[in-house]
């Protein structure tokens, strides 16, 4: 998929999102069909958009959803590569920085990649000689000279093609562990090298562990003796069930039940799934991780918050701590609204859906190397559409895209997605890019005069 235009003569096509023109001659000659320079001119105008005044929710999703978690448009012929690199935790290491990202990468989350300068692919050919992990660092909004914390990223498949003449590196990689930058230095290629600590993940004990009765251990019920289909009455009904036996000692101590609920890793996972559901209707627990740890990651990586949201959650080091925090984020934001006027609504949080088997956001990466953490909504509101709809490196197979710009400031927003088959379900939705959003999230009670409205429950 193609970015935002440049300006000049580009066709608004082929150049969506970002500035930068790494292709060769007139983008015209990459378009899908040779259209008229009248035809060229149509294509430049802005619409505003009527569909989403009657857009409605499917009942059926037709589109494969782990169509967009292959990537295909990166190309099929990719070498994969298998194992894992981990490094101990609080240790130090020397690893190979990422340039010119923008993306704040969370553990477990994949990062696609199309890398086309030549430090960057000199960079890429020697981290696969060695362990195949970079290290991509955090920059919050808040504009720091230089990031304190960030993720290495692990390449699981890897391919090099020259198109143009140009040397081109595709990459797919996944966040493994999250690290603190100690110092940054630069080499005589101009790489730069970061020395780390890997931060661990600390795992809390059961709250109520210190006075559990081993003499009533056998009315303890396990989470896999759920039965496996159940309407939601009975699943609820199994679940009250679960949580009365599961905080029986809670009477032996000052405090109810539900407060050791706010702590317990099963209680949060339960409570975020719910979440989950309104998102996802079709949503299946089983594609969904078991451990709490990668659980709260999955879940960092849906939320469409902007980056200073998203470094309060890669800071914490406990899941416990993260999913409490990600609750009260799924609790508290209403909407969201254009990042750069601030007042402009866009979409609210009862439109999101997924689309694909990693969740409601994903990244993608388009032919001219920008990534887009792209989060798909059935409705938006307050958007014009400029140029023609388009096939080419669509990042949804089935769906041609549109630009979409903010109406009130311009700002580019993301994609109009139209299905260009009929029994192609949903039959339009809309690709919002993360890094054009600001969540709403209204003040609470206690809230007047702090910060702290955005900080939750840190």
């Amino acid at each position: 998929m193609a970015d935002e235009r440049g300006g000049g003569e580009n066709n608004i096509n082929d150049n969506m999102g970002n500035q930068l023109q790494l292709l060769p001659g007139n983008s015209s000659s990459h378009r899908p069909n040779n259209e008229e320079e009248e035809e060229e001119e149509e294509d430049d105008m802005e619409t505003e958009d009527r569909d989403s005044e009657e857009a409605e929710k499917p009942n059926i999703i037709t589109f494969d959803p782990s169509l967009p978690t292959s990537h295909a448009y990166l190309g099929s012929d990719m070498e994969e590569f298998h194992g894992r690199t981990v490094h101990d935790d609080d240790s130090c290491q020397t690893i190979p920085v990422l340039p010119h990202t923008a993306v704040m990468l969370v553990p477990g989350q994949t990062l696609p990649l199309q890398l086309f300068r030549p430090q960057e692919v000199s960079m890429m050919r020697s981290v696969i000689q060695r362990d195949r992990t970079f290290a991509v660092l955090a920059h919050s909004d808040a504009g720091e000279p230089e990031a304190e914390f960030g993720t290495t990223a692990e390449i699981y498949a890897y391919r090099e093609e020259q198109e143009y003449g140009i040397e081109t590196v595709k990459v797919k990689a996944v966040g493994r562990q999250r690290f603190k930058v100690h110092e940054i230095r630069t080499q005589a290629d101009g790489i730069r090298q970061a020395k780390v600590q890997i931060l661990p993940e600390r795992i809390l004990p059961d709250p109520l562990s210190a006075v559990q009765l081993t003499s009533l251990s056998r009315l303890h019920m396990h989470p896999s003796s759920k039965p496996p289909t159940q309407s939601c009455k009975q699943a609820q009904c199994w679940w009250n069930n679960y949580q009365q036996r599961k905080f029986h000692c809670a009477s032996l101590t000052p405090w109810p039940p539900w407060v050791y609920a706010l702590y317990d890793s099963e209680s949060l996972m339960n409570r975020v799934k719910k979440q989950l559901h309104e998102w996802d209707e079709n949503l299946k627990d089983d594609s969904l991780p078991t451990n709490a740890v990668d659980f709260s990651y999955r879940v960092a990586a849906c939320l469409p918050i902007d980056d200073a949201l998203r470094l309060q959650l890669l800071k914490i080091g406990s899941a416990i701590q993260r999913l409490r925090c990600e609750l009260d984020i799924m609790d508290r934001c209403t909407s969201l609204c254009c990042k750069q006027c601030q007042d402009t609504e866009i979409t609210t949080k009862n439109e999101i859906f997924s689309l694909s088997l990693y969740g409601p956001m994903a990244a993608y990466v388009n032919p001219h190397g920008y990534v887009h953490e792209t989060l798909t909504v059935y409705k938006a509101n307050n958007l014009n559409l400029v140029g023609r709809p388009s096939t080419l490196h669509s990042w949804f197979p089935g769906y041609a895209w549109t630009i979409a710009q903010c109406r009130t400031c311009g700002s580019h927003m993301g994609w109009k997605f139209t299905a260009t088959k009929k029994d192609l379900s949903p039959p339009r939705f809309w690709g919002l890019t993360r890094s054009a959003m600001l969540p709403r999230i209204p003040q609470g009670d206690g809230d007047e005069g702090r910060e702290g409205s955005r900080l939750f429950c840190l």
